[in-house]
């Protein structure tokens, strides 16, 4: 089975479509606010994708374009100023910023209860917790991959390769809340090999091309690459040789068209869920 993940996007950006029309005649209008420093290709992109598909899904869409020489005093001044703006239920830092710049303090200046890409600490330790909050797009939208498929992973083994705070980290950590058993594997683990080939679900979030043959795999693996990389020949590729994957997994993820098209979904999904619950604080999201 190939997961298609750009038609299961459209899916659900249609059902936020509708939510969100239906939160409009409530005097509810969704709200993100974007902030992009300095003119990296790849983050131009991401941003233009994203102003997009709020506008398509009514969520209003404000992009702040801050040169790359920003001192970070103002870039903490923005966010502040965004904090303490009733119009806005989500920002989102445009990630890498540019050299000279602490991604890290800046993550810490946003209101946790706005950050819709679930990388504030207070988000990442109720994740950890198992308490309900923003999770981080990507990971989430991983998971969403896996239901809309009808995969059970409840006592599934899976292997997570890669361990960051934007992906590896939290995908394992969704996944054990959803009583799958986890293995955290990376680019130094040993017989790495041995590990994958036991694996139910196999995740790449490690960065690099095709690091994964289909001769790892087991014959009814799932397999989500999160990895894109763009080789010599300007061709992107992912975490997973796709070709031999295809031929030996249960299923599996392509790139592009795979997981890249769900974490738009979810950070739209996660700017919506915080409108609801900044104007009901009933609302609860898991």
């Amino acid at each position: 089975m190939l997961i298609d993940g750009k038609s299961i996007a459209i899916e659900i950006r249609k059902g936020l479509k509708q939510e969100v029309a239906t939160l409009t005649e409530q005097g509810i209008v969704p709200g993100l606010e974007v902030i992009l420093v300095g003119d990296d290709p790849a983050s131009q992109v991401y941003v233009r994708s994203k102003e997009r598909a709020c506008e398509r899904a009514g969520i209003r869409s404000v992009v702040h374009r801050l040169p790359a020489e920003t001192p970070q005093e103002d870039l903490h001044a923005l966010i502040q100023k965004l904090n303490k703006d009733d119009a806005v239920d989500g920002i989102l830092l445009q990630l890498p910023l540019p050299k000279g710049l602490d991604s890290d303090q800046a993550i810490l200046q946003i209101a946790p209860e706005k950050d819709v890409d679930g990388l504030h600490p207070v988000n990442l330790g109720r994740l950890v917790a198992g308490l309900p909050g923003p999770r981080p797009c990507t990971p989430l939208g991983c998971i969403a991959l896996l239901d809309k498929i009808g995969y059970n992973v409840e006592g599934k083994k899976a292997v997570v390769i890669g361990r960051s705070i934007l992906v590896g980290k939290p995908i394992g950590l969704l996944l054990l809340q959803k009583n799958a058993t986890v293995t955290y594997c990376h680019s130094r683990t040993q017989q790495l090999e041995d590990e994958v080939r036991a694996a139910d679900i196999v995740v790449a979030a490690v960065g690099r091309p095709q690091m994964v043959r289909g001769s790892w795999l087991k014959p009814d693996a799932v397999v989500i690459d999160v990895g894109i990389n763009r080789l010599d020949d300007g061709s992107l590729v992912g975490d997973v040789h796709f070709e031999e994957a295809e031929a030996q997994a249960k299923a599996i993820t392509p790139v592009p068209g795979g997981v890249g098209p769900m974490t738009i979904a979810m950070l739209l999904q996660n700017t919506v869920d915080s409108a609801k619950i900044r104007k009901w604080p009933e609302h609860t999201t898991t």
